[in-house]
């Protein structure tokens, strides 16, 4: 079965505490992934930050409110446990628990007036299916994808000799080629058999890796690649690069997986993701830290 959204799980997790001892959230999040039966692919199922899961980040935000109306308290860190109001909601035996029914608490009501902020472009979020990081994380992802697709519209907008500069920069950004002379000596100059320059592995130059970068428009081809690995046999090199702004065909992508040299395909989808998550040709707009408690401070024993 899916996983459970975060407000189907707030009965089940209060009936974890009804026995008035202090719990965990591993001890939770155990019992809740055996109560609904997830597979363990379902269990580790992240979020599209990929630093948490979904499931256990439901549990979390499930937690979050049931303790914002006070139906369970926090008994130390990572750990918690009923209130007598929650012992008294377990007793009116309810089918479940959700925001709404929540909201009969004015605890619950000031914390909810506080979250209430609509996205600007008026579009109404489904809260029942999402928690507030899945919202974030889903519009990170949406900000994420058209700043990728704005960078490679101005990159096919741009003359040869500054994609070159990109693709420096780049390889620079990942640890590649150990100074920006070096690599600028090497990366972007002509070279024999459809080889355009080679780069140093490390900073010590222990290995080489050429590379090939074009512009291109169409989708690139088997006969391209074979092209370039004929290039690297010829050189008796064991590394490559081709990077490319439009995409690789599917058999282009088989044929590399059965050589026995390495030959890497950089497609201009993930030419835009690492230019963000390197920094290159990008710069922070807005940076929100978002802040948790933390328990340690609050540790009185």
């Amino acid at each position: 079965m899916p996983v459970p959204d975060y407000q189907t799980l707030m009965l089940p997790l209060l009936q974890v505490a009804s026995d008035q001892k202090e719990h965990t959230l591993r001890e939770a999040y155990d019992t809740l992934a055996a109560q609904f039966t997830l597979t363990e692919s379902e269990r580790i199922d992240m979020l599209p930050s990929g630093r948490q899961s979904r499931f256990e980040n439901r549990v979390g935000w499930a937690r979050t409110y049931l303790k914002k109306a006070r139906l369970i308290e926090s008994a130390g860190r990572g750990r918690f446990r009923i209130t007598q109001r929650g012992l008294t909601v377990l007793k009116s035996k309810p089918v479940n628990i959700t925001k709404e029914f929540l909201t009969q608490f004015s605890e619950f009501r000031e914390f909810q007036a506080r979250q209430n902020v609509r996205p600007e472009n008026g579009e109404e979020i489904s809260e029942h299916e999402r928690t507030p990081d899945e919202v974030l994380d889903s519009a990170y992802q949406v900000l994420r994808r058209t700043l990728a697709q704005d960078l490679l519209d101005r990159i096919k907008g741009s003359s040869p000799h500054f994609f070159e500069r990109v693709v420096v920069d780049l390889l620079l950004a990942m640890g590649y080629g150990g100074s920006g002379f070096d690599a600028g000596k090497i990366v972007g100059k002509s070279g024999d058999g459809g080889i355009d320059g080679i780069i140093n592995e490390d900073k010590l130059g222990l290995d080489a890796i050429y590379v090939q970068a074009k512009r291109w428009s169409g989708t690139v081809g088997r006969p391209t690649v074979q092209e370039f690995a004929g290039s690297l046999a010829g050189q008796k090199a064991r590394k490559g690069v081709l990077i490319t702004t439009s995409q690789f065909s599917s058999e282009a992508k088989e044929y590399t997986e059965r050589l026995e040299m390495k030959i890497v395909l950089i497609d201009g989808e993930q030419l835009a993701q690492l230019m963000i998550d390197h920094g290159v040709g990008v710069a922070d707009k807005q940076v929100y830290a978002v802040k948790r408690i933390d328990e340690d401070y609050f540790a009185e024993e």
